[in-house]
């Protein structure tokens, strides 16, 4: 081969500098992006922790045995909720009885008003001493979903039997733990002559399970009626998470400053009826079949980097160990790895997408008969970056085929992302009494509740809406979660 002329060999030195110093720039970039973020507790300046203050319940034996025994006789009412017009409006009853009783102190303080609405939910106002400052939330719910033995670890869901350590029973996380929390906390500071300068209402829903039509959405009208504006509202939602997330360091507390929407809608086909001994060549369980296998063979389009979800990794960036923190903190880059790694697990996927799930399906009648029609059930929790209609376009264009209709029997958008920054007085409570109360707690980060709760039906009262569970999960905790999630059928967290 002949030798490179010296005007080539120029050249080629020329484009080799030039290359290195891109590649030089671009790691720089890298690494000062990654190095260079601030800590998500550190961002919200004044309020995040200074060394190891904790502040510490000043509760004594007594009153702490009195608050197991709170929550232990409450898990034991069966609120259940099976339909909206199907509930234990014995036991719901019976739970009204049993706050007051257990909380005299809350029931008999002169600035506190209780309201009894739709005659199981129960709305508390607690005037604060200076009118002027706008009044916040918090919002739980006293009903449960169903419970029957198999899958627990004790022989009755409802016995709040102490085993290993924790309290068994439907409603200890779903969600009587913070109807019983507010309340004793309340109750708590009342004995010690406490009186809050802000007002702030709690409101207990008893149809959360089944939609919330008779409980937060009256309680939502009836504030509204009166002119109610809330600062910031505070409902049952996401954990914090310790070693759950892989490459975190410390346990991450994650609040959802958004919930999926969602749309169920019936498939349906309907043909001639037939013989087995002669069928037709395409049957109406056949049409459906390859309708809802194309849904489940092309999901709904990735939208990692559309919603909050990726403002959570980037908040996390550094808490993550070494290689990951430098993926965090550079999404502009490495997005599309990220958006892939997530969608490999079901937990994950629903972050990053609106899901589908195939719930039901109904056809024939008898083994010989061919059968007119078939019927399926397919409920879609959307992402944060879509809608209703934008979903339905999406699920008709994937079917294609005009003999299967579809309709959408309930529906709702997501809700909008509510503020996440220093100026916002939510967030800025929040990471001041997470990171005191849960001193091993790295960061506060923003994130998605890939479920639905009451907080949906308050919009028209707040921006600030947020959805925040004060229970620590670990690895070995996730799968019973999980496993009672499925088994229960619920639709919330």
């Amino acid at each position: 081969m002949a030798a490179l002329s010296p005007r080539l060999r120029r050249g080629l030195c020329v484009a080799l500098l030039g290359l290195c110093g891109l590649t030089v720039a671009f790691l720089v970039v890298l690494l000062a992006r990654t190095y260079s973020m601030k800590p998500a507790a550190s961002a919200f300046g004044i309020w995040a922790r200074k060394g190891d203050r904790r502040i510490e319940a000043a509760f004594s034996p007594q009153e702490r045995q009195e608050l197991k025994e709170a929550l232990k006789g409450a898990i034991r009412l069966q609120t259940v909720s099976f339909a909206p017009d199907d509930q234990n409006t014995t036991a719901l009853a019976e739970f009204g009885l049993y706050i007051r009783k257990v909380f005299p102190a809350v029931f008999s303080a002169p600035f506190i008003q209780h309201e009894v609405i739709e005659e199981y939910t129960h709305l508390f106002t607690v005037q604060g001493s200076d009118p002027q400052l706008q009044p916040y939330m918090l919002l739980a719910h006293i009903d449960v979903v169903p419970a029957s033995p198999p899958g627990w670890d004790v022989d009755d869901p409802f016995s709040a039997e102490e085993y290993d350590g924790f309290i068994y029973g439907r409603g200890t996380l779903d969600n009587k733990n913070s109807v019983m929390g507010i309340l004793q906390a309340l109750e708590f500071l009342l004995r010690r002559n406490y009186r809050p300068r802000r007002s702030f209402y709690i409101g207990l829903g008893h149809d959360e399970e089944v939609g919330g039509q008779k409980g937060a959405v009256k309680i939502a009208a009836e504030l509204e009626s009166r002119g109610v504006k809330l600062s910031f509202l505070l409902d049952e939602g996401m954990f914090i998470l310790d070693g759950v997330i892989t490459g975190l360091k410390k346990p991450v507390a994650i609040i959802a400053v958004t919930e999926k929407g969602a749309v169920t809608a019936d498939f349906s086909v309907t043909m001639v009826p037939g013989h087995s001994s002669a069928p037709p060549k395409r049957t109406s369980i056949g049409i459906l079949s390859e309708a809802l296998s194309r849904l489940e063979q092309q999901p709904l389009p990735n939208m990692f980097g559309k919603g909050p979800e990726s403002m959570m990794f980037e908040q996390l960036a550094p808490e993550f160990s070494f290689p990951l923190n430098i993926i965090m903190a550079n999404l502009w880059l490495f997005a599309p790895l990220v958006s892939r790694v997530l969608e490999q697990t079901p937990s994950t996927n629903a972050l990053v997408r609106t899901t589908t799930a195939i719930t039901m399906f109904h056809a024939g009648v008898k083994s010989n008969v061919i059968p007119p029609s078939a019927n399926a059930t397919v409920n879609f929790r959307i992402h944060p970056s879509q809608t209703v209609a934008e979903v339905l376009e999406i699920v008709d264009k994937t079917i294609d085929d005009k003999r299967v209709k579809i309709e959408a029997t309930s529906a709702f958008d997501p809700l909008p992302v509510s503020p996440w920054d220093n100026q916002t007085f939510g967030p800025r409570v929040f990471h001041q009494t997470i990171l005191d109360v849960f001193p091993d707690v790295g960061s506060v980060a923003p994130g998605i509740c890939i479920g639905n709760t009451d907080s949906r039906h308050f919009t028209n009262l707040t921006h600030a809406i947020y959805r925040f569970n004060p229970v620590v999960f670990k690895p070995d905790d996730m799968p019973r979660y999980y496993i009672l999630f499925i088994l229960s059928g619920e639709n919330t967290l």
